[in-house]
């Protein structure tokens, strides 16, 4: 059965006063059907720029340059915004960062889940209302009749989570994208967001992409995972290999600081700073901060090499070089 998503090759570029800004410098990756995939990295990597390239949602001084976004064998970059539209928010849905603001301040939530739920199925407004109740039960919260009337305002970060998450997969999706759907709330609110999020997609049966800087995150939820930096995907196995066995320099500098992290008067840092992705360094984006970097690092780019049978790394310390 093939993948259901794989991007080949994406380019995405942002043109600024500065400068144009390349911050997806080749991106691929594949998931698969029923998969929960990670996507790790520092902040400004990538990650979430490489998330509104999949839904079209890249908007001025942005613009998608090149490459496939092939779900279910359909390239979505050459579909027409209408065509699109039917597949952003039905097939392929998302949870946006700071659940606050990506809620409309002046509409209750009901209100919200339900235009949703009507885009999706392609129903009347009064019908997809009467829906309204059930999704909020789903995502588990407490009193549903009373919370569909409350504004945005009115909630905590958990509750207006719940409330995203529940929009999400009240089109039941094919695939969720979910970016960072847990860095703005409280630790103790976190652990159950994420077991709710395992609890629908394993009842829905549908694909995850989750988009994060925590490591510990995607240990305890992700099946795979890709590293990415500085707008490259660089590294990209199953969950245990890369916790076990990472190859890439930078990949193996993110394990170190986990180490490290739990012993008294050590602390793991990467060296040097990350580039400035509107003069991005030549050859491979890592090499001035590797402590492996040899000379073919500053010349060419490195492409992927397969280490094992789904583990695949683009660094010049394995295959060509």
């Amino acid at each position: 059965m093939r993948d259901l998503l794989e991007v080949k090759h994406l380019h995405t570029n942002f043109y600024t006063y500065r400068g144009v800004v390349k911050a997806l410098g080749g991106v691929d990756l594949k998931i698969g059907r029923e998969e929960f995939f990670g996507l790790v990295g520092e902040t400004g990597c990538g990650k979430s720029v490489t998330a509104l390239s999949i839904m079209r949602l890249i908007e001025e001084p942005g613009r998608i340059e090149s490459g496939e976004i092939l779900f279910d064998e359909r390239d979505l970059l050459k579909l027409t915004e209408e065509e699109m539209e039917r597949v952003r928010g039905k097939d392929i849905s998302m949870i946006f960062q700071e659940p606050k603001t990506a809620l409309n301040p002046v509409l209750n939530v009901g209100f919200q889940i339900a235009e949703a739920i009507s885009h999706a199925y392609n129903i009347s407004l009064d019908e997809a209302l009467d829906r309204v109740e059930n999704v909020l039960r789903e995502v588990e919260m407490a009193d549903p009749t009373n919370v569909a009337k409350k504004y945005p305002h009115e909630l905590s970060g958990g509750m207006a989570q719940r409330v995203l998450i529940g929009m999400a997969i009240a089109t039941e999706p094919k695939l969720l994208i979910a970016d960072e759907p847990t860095s703005s709330l409280d630790v103790s609110v976190q652990s159950q967001i994420m077991k709710l999020i395992n609890t629908l997609i394993e009842k829905r049966r549908i694909s995850v992409l989750l988009i994060t800087h925590n490591l510990g995150v995607v240990a305890e939820n992700c099946s795979r995972v890709g590293v990415m930096y500085a707008g490259n995907l660089v590294e990209c196995a199953d969950v245990k290999t890369i916790f076990s066995d990472p190859a890439h320099p930078y990949t193996k500098g993110l394990i170190d600081v986990i180490k490290m992290r739990g012993e008294r008067g050590k602390l793991s840092t990467i060296t040097g700073l990350v580039p400035d992705l509107v003069k991005p360094p030549s050859g491979c984006r890592f090499h001035p901060r590797c402590p492996h970097a040899m000379p073919i690092c500053r010349e060419r780019h490195p492409k992927s090499v397969t280490l094992s049978p789904g583990h695949s790394v683009s660094c010049f310390l394995y295959g060509e070089a």
